[in-house]
């Protein structure tokens, strides 16, 4: 998640407080006792119900969007941004119920997240809107919203967990053996390890003394058994075996 995207996130959150604050003060001034505020939870039975009430509504709407109809010809949906998607629902209804209709508290979750800074590259952007997560939950436990804060965490991680769930346990990798003048030879045995470990691959490379594959194999594989039983194949187990493991986002379709 860039600079740019907390920045307009951030003036957003700031527009929306800003505009209930001026309705506040244009309001002639409340009669004398107790007022129930919009957006102002009193106690822990508000909190309560107001997060099972909105967050999982929040849950929904933001599914709704990510897995909304598509035509044949756009793209093919990527998990990570789906899931990105429909916990920033979640993330901003969480937010919206921390600042409530307190200007000063809007101030503060705008100062927080300009505070944030992703200088490093993140290759799986869930992984940006966790932090912003914690961030939202940090400030409802700050401002004194227990119960606000542990139903948030609570909703947040069993969404997360839900999502995950519905991930490919693969990984992909750039599989490049050199095994010397019996590369050729041995292709049909290395294959037939490969099918072995239910490793799908897909030759991409082939030359008199080295083989390309691209291999997607189960995420719990351990490579080193199989990269073993390839190198005994080859006499005197001269040979080199290398595997380059590559994100799903930039694997070529």
């Amino acid at each position: 998640m860039t600079r740019s995207a907390f920045l307009t996130f951030s003036l957003f959150v700031l527009l929306l407080s800003v505009g209930a604050g001026a309705q506040e003060i244009t309001q002639p001034p409340p009669p004398q006792g107790k007022v129930d505020l919009p957006g102002v939870m009193d106690n822990l039975q508000e909190e309560v119900l107001a997060s099972l009430i909105r967050l999982p509504l929040a849950a929904l709407l933001g599914t709704a969007l990510a897995l909304r109809p598509r035509r044949g010809a756009t793209a093919p949906r990527q998990p990570t941004v789906v899931q990105t998607q429909i916990i920033l629902a979640v993330v901003g209804s969480l937010i919206m119920l921390v600042v409530g209709s307190s200007l000063a508290r809007a101030f503060g979750i705008v100062g927080a997240a300009n505070l944030i800074r992703y200088r490093s590259k993140i290759d799986d952007p869930k992984d940006a809107v966790v932090m912003l997560c914690a961030l939202s939950v940090g400030l409802a436990s700050g401002v004194g919203l227990y119960g606000l804060a542990a139903i948030g965490t609570a909703f947040l991680v069993l969404s997360l967990w839900i999502l995950e769930g519905f991930e490919p346990q693969t990984r992909v990798f750039e599989l490049s053996l050199k095994l010397g003048d019996a590369t050729q030879d041995l292709k049909p045995k290395i294959e037939q390890i490969l099918r072995r470990y239910k490793v799908r691959y897909e030759l991409r490379a082939s030359s008199a003394e080295e083989v390309g594959y691209q291999v997607t194999t189960p995420r719990k594989l351990q490579t080193d058994k199989v990269s073993n039983e390839i190198m005994a194949l080859v006499p005197e187990g001269k040979g080199a075996i290398v595997w380059d493991e590559k994100s799903k986002d930039k694997v070529p379709k």
